[in-house]
């Protein structure tokens, strides 16, 4: 990943796998600050993230709050010898406060009522992943989530 740390459009948020990520649901893909997952957590690919919606900058939140505005959430997944990497691609919506202080969620709906939503009609969840990246991240891997909002012109 480029250094991103000058780009008030690019929010990065690293976490890890679990041995309980199954990345089987259908409508949104999530990461948690908490350091555990259980079985029914199958939209969740990444725990012990070091970042939440509420530690972004005021200017990222601000553009995702464009309903025009594309965000495109690239998961990276280092497995030691292999990296893996897929983009899901949503936009924002006025609704989307990103203010939780716990996780984050794209979802492929526009359904915005909670301060977690990072996305909106993203164009896949976590069922979507490549298995070979959902398998690392069942292995434990790194995970660095990079959010980039492309405000509209």
């Amino acid at each position: 990943m480029s250094d991103d740390a000058d780009d008030p459009h690019v929010e990065v948020v690293r976490a890890v796998g679990h041995e309980n990520v199954t990345a089987e649901h259908a409508s949104t893909v999530e990461l948690t600050t908490d350091d555990w997952l259980t079985p029914a957590g199958d939209c969740i690919v990444g725990i012990d993230a070091d970042r939440t919606p509420r530690d972004f900058s005021a200017e990222f939140r601000e553009a995702c709050q464009d309903a025009d505005a594309t965000i495109e959430a690239t998961f990276v997944v280092d497995a030691g010898d292999d990296e893996y990497r897929e983009t899901i691609t949503g936009r924002g919506d006025p609704e989307l406060t990103l203010l939780d202080d716990r996780s984050m969620v794209g979802r492929t709906s526009d359904y915005t009522d909670d301060e977690r939503t990072m996305f909106v009609d993203g164009d896949g969840a976590a069922a979507d992943l490549d298995r070979d990246l959902v398998d690392a991240l069942a292995d434990g891997a790194d995970l660095a989530l990079r959010l980039e909002v492309d405000p509209a012109e």
